[in-house]
């Protein structure tokens, strides 16, 4: 993710060609929200920092994870426009066009979790559909290593939860190619989910 950078922070490249998604994201919804919107937290992200050396050597899950050592003056559009930059980047790295499978170890602790599967993809698709406004909707593991569902609103992130795999479902995300069919974006979302990128961010 973002351990090793710092402040000036970049606009990482997408990890596959635009229209590697297709057709379940287009690539004219994905050159949107990567290089228009994205684009758009960082540049803020940037901009709020710049006058604050003293953050210039910490990485962005430092900042957002102590957000309340930052200047006051600043704190909100750190908040907002560091958590629109740190769940893009989890997003748009956690999809591929690849086939790939969940992980044993992964498979077992959302048995354990959630029951089967099944029931986790009921369960998470449920999130992305009821949310209300804009957000996020997540597989989080815990400090005891269990996993869990959250919804969060806006650019809120999710420390000091793990975060595991997420979707977005601003209408940014899917409205140009789906309109207001939000529960079909987000069933055709689960074919692209990177298992492989999954396994890595789980401990078992």
């Amino acid at each position: 993710m973002y351990e090793l950078e710092h402040y000036p922070f970049p606009l990482k490249p997408l990890p596959y060609a635009y229209n590697a998604l297709q057709p379940v994201i287009d690539a004219r919804t994905l050159h949107f929200h990567h290089d228009k919107h994205l684009k758009t937290y960082v540049d803020r992200l940037n901009e709020a920092l710049s006058p604050y050396p003293m953050y210039h050597t910490w990485n962005l899950e430092m900042i957002l994870a102590n957000i309340n050592e930052l200047p006051e003056q600043i704190r909100r559009s750190v908040w907002e426009n560091g958590g629109g930059v740190y769940n893009h980047q989890l997003y748009f790295d956690s999809m591929t066009s690849r086939s790939t499978s969940p992980s044993p170890a992964f498979q077992q602790a959302v048995i354990s979790s959630f029951g089967s599967m099944a029931q986790w993809k009921n369960t998470m698709k449920n999130a992305a559909v009821t949310l209300f406004g804009s957000g996020w909707a997540w597989t989080v593991q815990d400090d005891s290593g269990q996993l869990k569902i959250l919804q969060t609103a806006n650019q809120d992130a999710v420390f000091p939860y793990r975060p595991v795999l997420l979707v977005d479902v601003w209408e940014h995300a899917y409205y140009l190619q789906y309109q207001n069919r939000r529960a079909d974006y987000v069933e055709n979302w689960f074919r692209l989910i990177n298992w492989d990128v999954v396994s890595q961010r789980f401990t078992p």
